[in-house]
């Protein structure tokens, strides 16, 4: 699974000074932290930056690849000139990942190609000039009758294009958090050959309480990763999150937490769900998986006090 790390971004107040005052250092070493933890990919999100979008860009890519010589960068922003101004920056051998392309008209006509001119790969969302649709059924659409055959139209082949059926916050949107999770299924599934399917993972906790959102992210990937999930944009530098991809992928069913993420994993893979007596309930590390699972499904409303009643 293709593990993108999130940590470069300017939604962060310490990425945004560091980004205006070029502190190159502050960015070399969170590049390399995020390798080190494990990523295999840095999202690069600089924001709009509209006028300075190109030259930001191509500053940025230059400090990251010495930094990280050959890793992957993904280009988040709604600036084409910046996005290709670092794709031209990126030494030879360096993959690229543009993210993102929506279903919106003017997405279509410029951004794939321009992937499909530098060879890079493309995160396609299923969201369309309406919004983000309610149901899994309704994205799985999108990218069908949209996305891929946009794709296809301007020569990205199938293994470059990654649908992204964009995942909400499970405050505020609490319902569409299970039809993220059917529309990886469903797309896997549906589509031959299928996509690859990539989420932010992070957003499933916004706007959650700070010291709540690791647990609901890790416990939302186990759940995705059942279903298929084959990249995440995500926090390399959360030590629980690495360890519960990390007993999945290895089946590591070593510790009682362990056992309980492979049987919620197995669960969410039959279309079932987590049977409570598999569930030790006296163990407050299971507890909480068992409440923040019901919470992702929509089983009980979410409130930041969940984990205490």
């Amino acid at each position: 699974m293709l593990l993108i790390g999130e940590k470069i971004h300017i939604i962060s107040p310490k990425v945004k000074e560091a980004l205006a005052a070029r502190d190159g250092a502050f960015f070399v070493e969170l590049a390399r932290k995020q390798r080190a933890a494990g990523a295999h990919a840095l999202d690069l999100n600089i924001g709009p930056q509209k006028k300075a979008g190109p030259e930001v860009m191509d500053w940025l890519v230059e400090v990251v690849t010495e930094a990280v010589p050959g890793m992957t960068l993904s280009f988040d922003t709604t600036n084409l000139a910046a996005i290709e101004a670092g794709l031209k920056k990126l030494p030879a051998g360096t993959g690229a990942i543009i993210n993102s392309t929506s279903a919106e008209e003017e997405r279509l006509a410029a951004v794939p190609p321009l992937a499909a001119r530098y060879g890079a790969k493309l995160i396609a969302l299923t969201m369309a000039k309406e919004g983000i649709p309610v149901s899994a059924d309704a994205r799985v659409s999108i990218a069908l009758e949209k996305l891929i055959p946009r794709a296809q139209e301007v020569g990205i082949p199938m293994t470059d294009l990654i649908i992204d059926p964009l995942v909400l916050t499970v405050s505020g949107c609490q319902e569409y958090v299970p039809q993220c999770i059917e529309a990886v299924r469903m797309l896997k599934m549906v589509a031959d050959p299928p996509p690859m399917v990539n989420v932010g993972l992070s957003n499933v906790s916004n706007a959650v309480p700070a010291h709540m959102r690791p647990l609901i992210n890790r416990v939302y990937m186990v759940m995705l990763m059942a279903v298929g999930v084959d990249a995440a944009i995500l926090d390399p530098l959360d030590d629980d999150l690495m360890a519960a991809i990390r007993i999945v992928q290895q089946r590591d069913a070593s510790t009682p937490l362990g056992a309980l993420y492979l049987k919620l994993h197995d669960a969410v893979a039959a279309g079932a769900e987590l049977d409570p007596a598999d569930v030790d309930m006296r163990d407050p590390a299971q507890l909480e998986v068992w409440k923040t699972v019901q919470v992702l499904l929509n089983k009980v409303i979410y409130t930041d006090s969940y984990l205490r009643l």
